[in-house]
């Protein structure tokens, strides 16, 4: 049984791939180590996840069925946080903190009104759960200018940062963002494009699977270079960071628009998105000749996608963050407690030079469980 002091912190994610909620409950320490003490994760309701995705896309939903998916949201992170509770003996009183991301649903960082939405009542999880729930992380960066995105950066430089080398943190979820540490020039990270989202997405709809295991198809056939040409085209690539992006521009959509030139097979296609996501990611690393990659997420488990990667970055050595001592499932939840943490403490939680946000700033707000 844990001793009954509250040290112990939860995060919780649910991100862009529309998969899980994974809830994971750490303790900091002082030098930066990180233990982790129980994880737990459900699948996130196919009805949820199914109006998720057409929200991003656009289209239009009642202020009714907005307010109730936000409040079913916050059921169902307060259930899995509960389970993880049982199932690891531990009581709210030995929690300090929950950090919960929300879920994103429509993510537009510029513009004439930048904003980004992240649904799942935090008051019910503080209600539910009996802990003091941290979350809404993104506006507050937003509110000084910057992109809300990535958020991850900071407790990857925390934990990852080498004075002899550099380092590079990925996370491949629906989006791929990328996390630059380098002992000689200041932390820079962003999105760097699609990751998983696009291959999901087609292996979908012609296979009529949640996801391309292992990379099995796309490595049944070899990307077509005309078409990778074309889809790294797209003005996203060559943007200068800060830059954030989501499922609202990198969809069905925007895929089905770059195919009308073409006429190729399913195979070739889920071929040339594997492609995509390691080049794209490639493009933020390769400016640095070498040093080491650490990649996180569900993409992690893409062997052929890790492949692509370690051929596209010859010079680098690639890991997974398991390698680290992090698993790389539980990444983005335990930044996300981390960022609780720092907010409990009155300390930034964005880094500027990654966002674009004119100060540095204490993110997110606390919901108290009285």
């Amino acid at each position: 049984m844990p001793q009954p002091a509250a040290d112990i912190y939860i995060g919780v994610m649910s991100g862009t791939s529309l998969d899980n909620i994974d809830v994971v409950a750490v303790r900091f320490t002082h030098a930066g180590y990180v233990e982790s003490i129980a994880r737990h994760s459900d699948p996130l309701p196919h009805d949820i996840k199914t109006t998720v995705i057409t929200l991003s896309r656009g289209h239009p939903m009642s202020v009714k069925a907005l307010g109730e998916l936000d409040r079913r949201l916050g059921e169902c992170y307060a259930n899995a946080i509960n389970t993880l509770l049982e199932q690891a003996a531990l009581r709210p009183k030995h929690v300090a903190a929950v950090g919960c991301h929300g879920q994103t649903v429509y993510h537009q960082p510029s513009g004439d009104y930048p904003f980004t939405m992240q649904l799942g009542d935090a008051n019910v999880i503080a209600a539910r759960t009996g802990i003091t729930t941290v979350a809404d992380f993104r506006r507050k960066d937003m509110a000084y200018g910057g992109q809300g995105a990535p958020l991850v950066p900071a407790f990857h430089n925390d934990y990852f940062a080498d004075s002899e080398q550099a380092t590079a943190v990925v996370n491949i979820g629906g989006i791929a963002n990328v996390s630059m540490i380098c002992p000689d020039r200041p932390l820079y990270g962003f999105d760097t494009g699609p990751g998983n989202m696009l291959m999901d997405a087609w292996t979908q709809r012609h296979r009529h699977q949640a996801y391309d295991k292992d990379g099995e198809w796309a490595a049944t056939s070899c990307a077509y270079q005309p078409l990778l040409n074309r889809l790294l085209s797209d003005a996203y690539f060559s943007r200068p960071a800060p830059k954030s992006t989501g499922r609202e521009y990198f969809n069905l959509d925007w895929l089905d628009r770059q195919l009308l030139a073409f006429s190729l097979s399913p195979d070739q296609v889920q071929a040339t998105l594997l492609a995509l996501t390691a080049e794209s990611i490639a493009l933020a690393i390769r400016p640095l000749e070498r040093g080491r990659v650490f990649v996180c997420g569900g993409g992690a488990h893409n062997q052929a996608l890790m492949h692509a990667l370690q051929q596209a970055l010859p010079q680098w050595s690639i890991a997974q963050t398991d390698d680290a001592g992090i698993s790389c499932d539980d990444m983005e939840a335990i930044a996300f407690a981390w960022l609780a943490r720092q907010t409990l403490n009155h300390q930034p939680g964005n880094v500027p030079a990654v966002t674009g946000a004119t100060q540095a700033c204490c993110l997110g707000a606390i919901y108290l469980p009285y």
